[in-house]
């Protein structure tokens, strides 16, 4: 449950609504807020309200239908939608008048122009599921790919990339890396890579070839 208290003297200063219980989010929240940093958007509509964009290639249809998944039990009273953009990609979004409040990183202009970083209640919550932040990074601005610049031309090995040009965004996603013991490389300009055949495999028990 993401509130606590009714509406009245203990609603939220910021969108009015009733008080936050950051600690009771749903665990598809830690999730969400990668596809967020990585290919997500909040604009302001009207009334106070806002709406969270995420978007997402439409080959991959079961990303598209986890990430609705995730908003919902984020905010299980909104309705989620989703509509094909002529970029062959899907735009899921839902409004509310709290998603300013769940993301304290947004902000104007692009996340690159701006500090991004983690609220202290957003950090409590990754360390709790760090698997499904990296999982929503890699599934917005990563990819897993087979690697095959080696010594031998037989010689190939599966990879993961995380690509994204906002600094704080790469480091989030390295802190997160150690959380969980994964070595990782810096490739410039904004590359991160994890190539480690163990850590390969442990990337692929959470997060796998795109689908």
């Amino acid at each position: 449950m993401l509130y606590g208290r009714p509406r009245g003297p203990g609603a939220c200063r910021s969108c009015g609504g009733e008080t936050h219980r950051f600690d009771r989010l749903s665990t598809a929240y830690v999730y969400l807020l990668g596809l967020y940093l990585g290919d997500g958007t909040i604009s302001k509509a009207r009334r106070g309200v806002f709406k969270l964009r995420v978007f997402l290639d439409m080959k991959y249809p079961d990303i598209v239908a986890e990430c609705e998944a995730a908003m919902l039990a984020v905010l299980p009273f909104n309705r989620v939608s989703r509509i094909l953009k002529p970029s062959n990609c899907y735009e899921v979004y839902a409004y509310s008048k709290s998603w300013p409040c769940l993301f304290p990183q947004h902000g104007p202009g692009m996340k690159h122009t701006r500090k991004i970083e983690l609220a202290e209640w957003q950090r409590a919550l990754v360390r709790l599921a760090p698997e499904l932040l990296l999982r929503g990074l890699i599934q917005s601005d990563g990819c897993r790919f087979t690697n095959t610049r080696g010594k031998s031309d037989t010689w190939s090995a599966p990879r993961y990339a995380f690509d994204n040009v906002s600094d704080e965004i790469r480091g989030i996603f390295c802190d997160t890396c150690d959380l969980l013991g994964l070595h990782w490389t810096m490739a410039r300009p904004h590359t991160i890579y994890v190539s480690r055949k163990d850590d390969v495999a442990r990337l692929d028990q959470f997060v796998g070839p795109k689908r």
